[in-house]
């Protein structure tokens, strides 16, 4: 039996691990390791550390199927709907774009990493956290992977599906074993990015908006504004209210290098400017998006690359595809199918 490591406890590497234990469940054994606390990567919910039942999704917000991703996706979207995973967003969008015919919206009722969650426990997989992978070097017909404070792994299998940039970083055999025009390839690939901060109030806590989220025009610091549980639309008196606001692309890059602590009463300065009579959060957790959207993803590769089949390193994510939903999806079942006639 095989054993696969996927790196990254994302859409992607979720998506990649529960696909590998429902069509392969003899072949491999599934191992996944993240450097976060937690699961979701940029589909991440972070909970009130007061109250955990009070969370706040600090990257995507909600998902968009075209008809197209609808229809060839279909079976992933029945399957997080059938679980409640999914549910329609019916809650007000203030400035969201026309919609174009046959688009549809959902939520996530207990947060957007609830759908990694899901797909990370129908795999099966051991999945370790604060698992930071630094070396990966060919031993034999294997790999041996190095992580911070722990002892190297060999594996027969690995899947990056980190960032592109992260990938590059990685020390080891990876970048003698690349070719130079795949390593152009990655080096061609552009994040924008930015930051989240996510407010945490208590219960019966009135957050004054009309909308349940707003995108923001007329401001040089302030992109996206949602009161996230009006947005999910699961309000309960018993719990507080949360909000998040993402920042404006431009604004992320000026203050990219600079220390959360230094950038977050800048953002809580100009929200306060925009909602003059919101009321003073109880906690708030700031997060600095460096890799937040794909703006120009690797070029004629369609959902992964291949850097070396004999022992098997792949590559996927949004990288390779576009960041969102069906993006993630499509680089994991393009992964899929290297594994399957790999394995």
């Amino acid at each position: 039996m095989s054993r696969v490591l996927i790196i990254g406890a994302g859409l992607t590497g979720s998506v990649c691990a529960c696909l590998l234990r429902r069509e392969l469940p003899q072949k491999c054994k599934i191992v996944v390791w993240d450097k976060s606390r937690g699961a979701g990567g940029r589909m991440s919910t972070s909970r009130s550390p007061t109250d955990p039942a009070c969370t706040v999704d600090l990257g995507a917000q909600y998902i968009t199927a075209t008809p197209y991703y609808a229809r060839i996706h279909q079976s992933f979207y029945e399957e997080l709907q059938a679980q409640g995973i999914l549910t329609p967003l019916v809650s007000s969008v203030e400035g969201m774009a026309s919609k174009e015919e046959g688009l549809k919206n959902y939520v996530t009722p207990k947060g957007v990493s609830s759908i990694i969650k899901h797909y990370l426990k129908e795999s099966g997989a051991e999945v370790f956290f604060d698992h930071h992978v630094t070396h990966v070097y060919r031993r034999g017909a294997c790999w041996e992977v190095c992580r911070k404070n722990g002892e190297p792994e060999q594996f027969d299998a690995v899947v990056l599906t980190m960032p592109v940039p992260q990938i590059l970083q990685l020390q080891g055999d990876v970048g003698s074993l690349m070719a130079d025009p795949q390593r152009e390839q990655l080096e061609a690939v552009s994040y924008s990015s930015r930051y989240a901060l996510g407010l945490f109030y208590p219960p019966h806590t009135h957050i004054p908006a009309p909308w349940a989220a707003k995108y923001v025009s007329n401001s040089p610091c302030i992109r996206f504004i949602a009161v996230d549980d009006k947005k999910r639309d699961t309000e309960s008196p018993d719990c507080g209210p949360s909000m998040v606001v993402h920042t404006s692309v431009p604004f992320g890059v000026q203050h990219l290098e600079a220390e959360k602590e230094q950038v977050q009463p800048l953002i809580m300065q100009e929200l306060q400017r925009l909602m003059p009579h919101l009321p003073q959060p109880a906690s708030i957790k700031c997060q600095k998006w460096r890799y937040s959207q794909v703006t120009r993803s690797v070029a004629d590769c369609p959902g992964q690359m291949t850097l070396f089949s004999q022992p098997l390193l792949v590559c996927g994510g949004d990288g390779f595809t576009h960041s969102n939903f069906d993006g993630c999806v499509e680089s994991a079942l393009k992964v899929f199918e290297v594994l399957k006639s790999s394995l």
